[in-house]
């Protein structure tokens, strides 16, 4: 049964096209301090979902993992509003995220942080932001279930719920 309160909106996505379309209608909505937390197992999505919200934001250049790197910046031409696309992944301690200075990036009024493992490191986070989950449904279905906390990011789940559902 999907999941449809004040706070959380769950989306099945039939296909990874399906998937990346998702992200770009979410992409369009983001403005500078939203926080995008992407949690879900490898093979769930979240490098697809992110390219589609790199897509919509309008990122000059392809979102793609920043697995080995950890983070990477995007730009769009209109503005100077700057996408940090992070990985926790391969962090395992307080120290390596502290030497990242990710806690000047996150939630910063010009920037969009776009966050991949968050689980890894919750203490990074402010409680106002969308945590994504992805999930394996099978092959080729994905569960995504959207959870605001806060008011700026409960007002972007109303955005992108009325755009997605009509809602």
């Amino acid at each position: 049964m999907p999941i449809l309160t004040k706070d959380t909106l769950e989306f099945i996505s039939r296909s990874p096209d399906q998937t990346l379309r998702v992200g770009a209608r979410l992409g369009r909505h983001l403005n500078g301090g939203d926080i995008l937390a992407l949690e879900g197992d490898l093979g769930s999505g979240k490098t697809v979902f992110a390219q589609g919200i790199g897509m919509g934001w309008g990122a000059s250049s392809r979102l793609v993992s920043p697995t080995y790197v950890l983070v990477r910046r995007h730009r769009r031409h209109q503005d100077a509003l700057e996408l940090y696309h992070i990985d926790l992944y391969r962090l395992t301690t307080a120290a390596e995220v502290e030497m990242l200075g990710l806690e000047e990036v996150i939630g910063a009024p010009e920037t969009v942080s776009l966050v991949e493992w968050p689980e890894r490191h919750m203490g990074l986070f402010p409680e106002d932001r969308l945590w994504v989950h992805l999930r394996i449904l099978d092959e080729y279905r994905r569960s995504l279930v959207f959870r605001a906390q806060g008011d700026r990011h409960q007002a972007l789940l109303n955005q992108f719920r009325q755009e997605l559902l009509g809602l």
